[in-house]
């Protein structure tokens, strides 16, 4: 299953060359995960309250093409891998139904919020991550 994300870049996130600026990306792949969460049935103030958080330990991005103000943009996310401790999310950025834009990748590890180290990845996100 991949999940879509609909983002109407807004004229905050335009750079002077007209196009989205890199960096906001990764704060569209942040709230494509967290949208996922929801779509599968674990928010992320759920995650954090059964005592797991996540971290991003690295981030890709690759750019194909211009993603423009008010452009009817989506970002889909699917699970690339996943380890004990740690997943990857891949994430596409489309500027149109069929184009896209931008592809990436996030690799989280699973933290317990008690102690802030690495924990195995707790069976609820796996078998939400498993359907991705």
């Amino acid at each position: 299953m991949t999940f879509a994300f609909p983002v109407v870049p807004r004229y905050a996130e335009i750079d002077q060359q007209g196009v989205v600026f890199n960096g906001h990306y990764l704060t569209w792949f942040d709230e494509a995960f967290t949208g996922f969460l929801d779509h599968v049935g674990l928010s992320y103030p759920e995650l954090i309250a059964s005592g797991f958080d996540v971290m991003v330990v690295h981030s890709e991005l690759d750019y194909g093409g211009p993603v423009r103000w008010r452009d009817d943009a989506r970002v889909e996310v699917a699970c690339e891998r996943q380890g004990t401790t740690s997943f990857t999310l891949a994430f596409r950025v489309f500027r149109s139904a069929d184009e896209v834009a931008v592809t990436g990748r996030n690799v989280y590890v699973v933290l317990a919020t008690d102690t802030w180290t690495k924990t195995p990845i707790p069976s609820r996100l796996a078998e939400a991550l498993a359907d991705a």
